[in-house]
């Protein structure tokens, strides 16, 4: 059984042809868990809906660094509540990302840490975003000591040199379609590298959806495509990457998919 580990479920029950139907196709390629993830307080609360109301469907609440100037300590205090229930298995996503800077630098760090800080204080694992921070974001981990937790590089579009630092940190390292883009070589030599038992594999869908599906909208079911790039790059059988990273992810936040 495949398990998309980040992918964004809210709202489809007004775009598309619904949750139901997205879920279905997932299903019909084996793909049988989704973590959906909140960005910001109120996709938060409904990611939590979701996840209580489903029990395919497990959450990680946070806000993502575009959203940061939004941080104040109502909302802390609020998505710590939030993040307390068992179906919120990971903290996030945090990070941060300086391709767009949405939000200011200094508060993105500023609330990358509060996160941490969330995180270790409920014993969760984080789902990290990083992007154009490389140096900073492996700066502020340790200096906030998250390996003590760990988590995942969601979305894993860094070099080698960095997987190793996140590795020796405990973190696990989730790929996303664009190991399946053409021109995404560094992206697939480290996913043919990576150890077996800290890899994961998600669609962080509706978002970069794998080749052949490039520049559409992607969904849970195109994790297949991810599992099976992946197989390809480390010669082995895409039953093999489901069942590892399924394993992977029940090792990391203690829930598997039934």
């Amino acid at each position: 059984m495949l398990v998309d580990a980040h992918c964004h479920l809210t709202g489809h029950e007004e775009d598309g042809d619904g949750l139901e139907a997205t879920l279905e196709r997932a299903r019909a390629v084996g793909v049988g868990g989704f973590i959906t993830v909140g960005t910001d307080l109120e996709d938060s609360r409904a990611a939590l809906a979701l996840a209580q109301a489903r029990p395919e469907i497990r959450t990680s609440l946070g806000l993502h660094p575009h959203e940061a100037s939004r941080w104040t300590a109502e909302l802390a205090s609020e998505l710590e509540a939030l993040l307390a229930a068992p179906e919120a298995l990971f903290v996030g996503e945090t990070g941060l990302d300086w391709h767009y800077d949405l939000s200011p630098r200094e508060t993105q760090e500023a609330v990358f840490r509060a996160h941490i800080g969330i995180a270790r204080k409920l014993r969760k694992p984080l789902v990290v975003h990083t992007r154009s921070a490389a140096e900073a974001t492996l700066r502020i981990l340790r200096e906030e000591h998250a390996g003590d937790i760990g988590g995942m590089i969601h979305c894993f579009s860094e070099d080698m040199a960095f997987a190793r630092q996140a590795l020796e940190l405990g973190f696990h390292l989730s790929f996303s379609g664009i190991v399946t883009f053409k021109k995404a070589e560094a992206i697939q030599a480290v996913a043919a590298w990576a150890p077996e038992d800290r890899i994961l594999v998600e669609t962080d869908s509706p978002y970069l959806a794998p080749v052949p599906h490039r520049g559409k909208t992607n969904e849970p079911a195109f994790v297949s495509l991810v599992a099976n790039r992946v197989a390809e790059l480390r010669n082995t059988r895409p039953a093999h990457i489901a069942e590892c990273t399924a394993r992977n992810l029940e090792a990391l936040c203690g829930w598997r998919a039934s």
